[in-house]
């Protein structure tokens, strides 16, 4: 582990071409793409080179650091007033992509029908490259801020964050002192008939990842015994799916399904008008999980049953099993809480519970200076448009932030047509070329008029 700060100081770094010159979002996205930083294994010092190299030729200070060897983390910091500290964050890691199955080779951005192609365009390559612009505009404009600008990129965060966000809070904290405010990825723009709707999450479901052991009397598979390691965990499997946790509704959930219903017609926009309700209606959670995974799991705690380890064998029964599951909370109480219930329902298999990962719930403000200052600058710009505050199915780093009591917000002001998502995590990533024009300045221009007097 170690720490660099560098400013204007020569540095070689291989296969990087990229000019921050010009701004040009595309060319500079484009070129990000190309640096592999697919997790695992992360090498985002890849990204750290990326970065700094434009760092050095704009002539702002930075430093890095690594977690582990390649897990590069790097920021800069533009000096301003007493007001709260705004931090942007990105992660520099992105998920695998397989070329075969893709129209266009992932690692090479490409645009095609208006589109840019290409891993991590959306997440979350894109928001960085807009973070960048913004940063280097203000850097280069060298007007007086009211407050401090802090650029952040991470590694990790596709795999927990601890080689990046988590381990910045714990080698780095002087990187957060200060700040008030965090932008992040989570929520966007999205087209809805002739409606613009803005979603800014401002809390996410809380990941509990559990092991389940379970250990019994070896022997030949011929010979089956009355209980087995196998037979356990599909005791313990079985338990989980045949018994949901029961149905409830947070305080920031009911906001987020009253402002979908404005959205929409018939017997969904009555329902999600009152959801605390409707969940309450015989067959309703099930025809809305029919309707939208994403938001049933908003309703209540959910565990998926994603991993499963049992003999090497087919004629053998092993003395272990196991299995991993992927569980998530809502953010209105703790991890111990959620693991006692989760204990209690799978007691009579038998079986270990071990943690793998727990995070703090935690959630923030929508009346604080900045989500207000969002609200404002997207009203102005998409004339019609509204915010709603959303809450996250999934994580993001803005957990780790939020437990120091900084509000962070997931937002980047691209809008987006309801199908455009469908290549996130999947295949054919891709973002409208003008859409992602129009978001990085709309980015700037939140983020300069928080910061400027």
């Amino acid at each position: 582990m170690f720490v660099k700060k560098i400013f204007l100081s020569f540095i070689f770094i291989f296969n990087v071409s990229v000019t921050a010159k010009s701004l040009d979002p595309i060319k500079l996205l484009s070129d990000f793409v190309g640096v592999d930083t697919i997790n695992p294994p992360g090498n985002e010092s890849r990204a750290v080179d990326f970065y700094a190299k434009i760092f050095e030729e704009e002539g702002i200070e930075y430093f890095t650091g690594e977690s582990a060897p390649g897990r590069g983390n790097i920021w800069a910091r533009i000096k301003g007033g007493d007001k709260p500290a705004l931090i942007l964050l990105q992660h520099t890691d992105v998920v695998p992509a397989s070329k075969d199955y893709w129209e266009t080779d992932p690692m090479i951005a490409e645009i095609k029908d208006g589109y840019l192609y290409g891993r991590g365009v959306i997440d979350m390559k894109g928001a960085g490259i807009s973070h960048l612009i913004s940063f280097i505009r203000l850097h280069r404009e060298n007007k007086k801020l009211n407050r401090d600008l802090v650029f952040l990129a991470t590694a990790d965060e596709e795999a927990g964050g601890l080689y990046g966000a988590g381990w910045m809070i714990e080698n780095h904290p002087e990187v957060f002192e200060g700040a008030g405010y965090l932008i992040n990825e989570g929520g966007s723009g999205l087209k809805i008939g002739d409606d613009t709707v803005f979603s800014i999450e401002v809390t996410q479901k809380v990941p509990v990842w559990l092991r389940l052991i379970a250990t019994d009397e070896p022997g030949h598979g011929s010979s089956p015994r009355a209980t087995s390691s196998v037979s356990r965990i599909v005791h313990a499997l079985n338990l989980i799916r045949e018994n949901p946790f029961p149905a409830r509704i947070i305080p920031a959930v009911d906001t987020y399904f009253k402002s979908l219903s404005l959205n929409m017609n018939g017997q969904n926009a009555e329902a999600f008008a009152d959801i605390k309700k409707a969940i309450k209606q015989d067959g309703f959670l099930e025809k809305l999980q029919e309707f939208s995974p994403s938001y049933h799991a908003l309703t209540r705690d959910t565990c998926s049953l994603t991993m499963l380890q049992g003999s090497q064998k087919i004629n053998v029964v092993p003395p272990v099993a196991q299995a991993e599951v992927d569980c998530r909370m809502l953010p209105d109480r703790s991890s111990d809480e959620f693991i006692q219930d989760f204990n209690n329902l799978i007691k009579p298999a038998g079986v270990e519970v071990e943690l793998i990962l727990a995070f703090a719930p935690a959630v923030s403000s929508t009346d604080s200076e900045f989500f207000q200052h969002i609200e404002s600058i997207t009203a102005s710009i998409h004339s019609g448009s509204r915010v709603a505050p959303a809450v996250s199915t999934g994580f993001t780093d803005s957990h780790f932030t939020r437990e120091l009591g900084i509000d962070s917000y997931g937002f980047n002001p691209i809008i987006f047509d309801p199908n455009d998502f469908s290549g996130v995590h999947g295949n054919n990533e891709r973002v409208k070329v003008s859409s992602y024009l129009q978001g990085t300045e709309d980015l700037h221009q939140i983020v300069s008029q928080f910061v400027l007097d």
